[in-house]
């Protein structure tokens, strides 16, 4: 049985990209080779890597606006210190809304003052702090746009003359937000984009080449956009698999049709949540996440008989973090309403045999 897949990441990706990408592994484009054998170098695959980067441009509406699109690795871990290299000059404003923010805060720490200008870990992060100003003075404001763990995402945008820089793992390509906000993006490809093994960045060129320090190589935006994002051997099946994901969300109609869809699936899981006695939300109503809806159970006494219904209907993957407990269902792009119907039924069939 074909399961309905919660997993926060590796994420859920659509049927046919996978079936696309296993023919690919098997022989990519009647090449006679699999898309793992293939030389980075040929022609074929450095079109891959330019496909994929236009169409990460192109869907974000960042074509022709001077921002470069640079698929890596490392994971956004790597970006919390390479973005800090490549723009922390003397001090740099984040926002603390979760446990990779605030890991992104300890890097930046290594190499230059940090100033936290809003944090709601007080309340386990259930929350996004509104009350802030982003000082004129620092060379960047770095924010997290959703945060997988609590279910928590930002809605609105504080204007700033500074340039802003977006951990956006798990939540880019959801939702539109005018992208030119923002200065520098990053995001593991495994929550929302494609497999694990590569991450997107989107920075404007023209933030670059500040800093007085020496950058290595593999830490330089620059070295990576000179090289067309082969600097070093790029992860070829995980950039391939995230072209055709990019492929299938335009052919949806880009952003603004995915987001309906995952407007539509959000509302149907936090209503249900909400009109449940058995269950509650984790996360403060104006600041829940669409990708992410973090809930526990009201009496801990039915999680075994939850569980058990659970892996009856075949839900996989909606364990909360250890960080808060109780359950996640994380909603991605590709995960299509009719499972979220079956979560639903679940919490319902709860009720109505508690």
């Amino acid at each position: 049985m074909k399961k309905h897949n919660f997993s926060a990441g590796p994420c859920i990706l659509p049927q046919e990209v996978f079936l696309k990408a296993s023919e690919a592994v098997m022989d990519f484009n009647n090449s006679g080779l699999s898309i793992l054998e293939i030389s980075h170098r040929s022609p074929a695959f450095v079109e891959v890597m330019e496909e994929a980067r236009s169409l990460a441009l192109e869907l974000l509406g960042l074509e022709g606006k001077g921002y470069q699109a640079l698929f890596l690795q490392g994971g956004a871990s790597l970006q919390f210190i390479m973005s800090a290299y490549n723009l922390l000059e003397k001090k740099a404003a984040y926002l603390d809304t979760g446990s990779w923010s605030a890991k992104a805060i300890k890097e930046a720490k290594l190499l230059g003052e940090v100033e936290v200008v809003a944090s709601s870990k007080d309340k386990n992060y259930n929350y996004i702090p509104k009350d802030y100003e982003i000082p004129a003075d620092v060379d960047y404001f770095h924010m997290t746009t959703n945060n997988t763990i609590f279910g928590t995402s930002i809605k609105d945008f504080k204007k700033t003359d500074v340039p802003v820089v977006c951990d956006m793992s798990s939540d880019i390509f959801s939702r539109q937000i005018d992208f030119t906000y923002f200065d520098l993006i990053y995001a593991g490809a495994q929550k929302n984009m494609g497999p694990a093994g590569t991450t997107l960045v989107v920075v404007k060129e023209d933030i670059l080449g500040k800093v007085s320090r020496d950058i290595p190589s593999m830490l330089d935006y620059k070295v990576h956009i000179g090289k067309d994002s082969s600097f070093n051997t790029p992860p070829v099946f995980a950039v391939y698999a995230s072209m055709l994901n990019l492929r299938w969300l335009k052919a949806k109609g880009g952003i603004q049709a995915i987001e309906k869809e995952n407007e539509k699936k959000a509302k149907l899981i936090y209503s249900e949540i909400d009109i449940n006695p058995l269950f509650k939300g984790f996360a403060h109503k104006p600041d829940r996440s669409n990708m992410n809806a973090t809930f526990n159970l009201t009496d801990d006494s039915l999680k075994e008989r939850f569980d058990a219904l659970c892996k009856d209907a075949g839900l996989n993957g909606i364990n909360g973090h250890r960080s808060v407990g109780g359950y996640r269902a994380s909603m991605y792009n590709a995960l299509p309403k009719k499972s979220v119907s079956a979560l639903v039924e679940v919490m319902d069939e709860l009720e109505r045999k508690a």
